[in-house]
């Protein structure tokens, strides 16, 4: 596992999420296994670029580090997650990061345009909590080492769509 964070043992996971239900949600989700990672927050799509961009409040790399997965919520304000994306993956420095789309949506068209612009997963949010953590499992399964991201069984059970380019 790439490692770049504060603490060199830990994966940083930056979530984009403007519903705090799923903010604690997600947050409740990952404290209930050991899984090693650094889970960051920001609340819409312009703050997930100035953390990104190391601008404003992120510009410190010490505490800003460059995440290894970014989980992105499309229907966000101010700049949402389709606006995101494109930006992220038209920016050199970004482009490489791993991102999977962590949405309510289940619209093919939703599907084919983060496809296209080049996102590695698409989740629709499961309606339990336990649903919930297998999914954050099996994104850190896939991400922790990619070299097995191929053969990792049971994608399909935890409504993740693999749409890598």
């Amino acid at each position: 596992m790439r490692k770049t964070g504060l603490d060199e043992n830990r994966m940083t996971i930056l979530i984009a999420e403007d519903d705090f239900d799923d903010r604690l949600l997600l947050e409740m989700a990952f404290h209930s296994f050991e899984n090693g990672c650094e889970i960051r927050f920001v609340v819409d799509g312009e703050e997930l670029m100035e953390y990104l961009e190391r601008r404003g409040s992120y510009a410190d790399p010490r505490s800003s580090p460059r995440p290894e997965l970014i989980l992105l919520d499309l229907n966000m304000p101010k700049k949402n997650g389709h606006q995101a994306l494109v930006e992220i993956k038209n920016n050199p420095v970004l482009k490489n990061i791993p991102l999977a789309i962590w949405t309510t949506s289940t619209c093919e068209k939703d599907i084919l345009f983060c496809r296209k612009i080049g996102a590695d997963q698409f989740l629709t949010k499961p309606s339990s909590f336990e649903d919930v953590v297998a999914a954050m499992k099996m994104l850190i399964s896939l991400y922790a080492d990619p070299a097995s991201s191929e053969e990792t069984p049971g994608i399909d059970q935890c409504g993740i769509t693999e749409i890598g380019r």
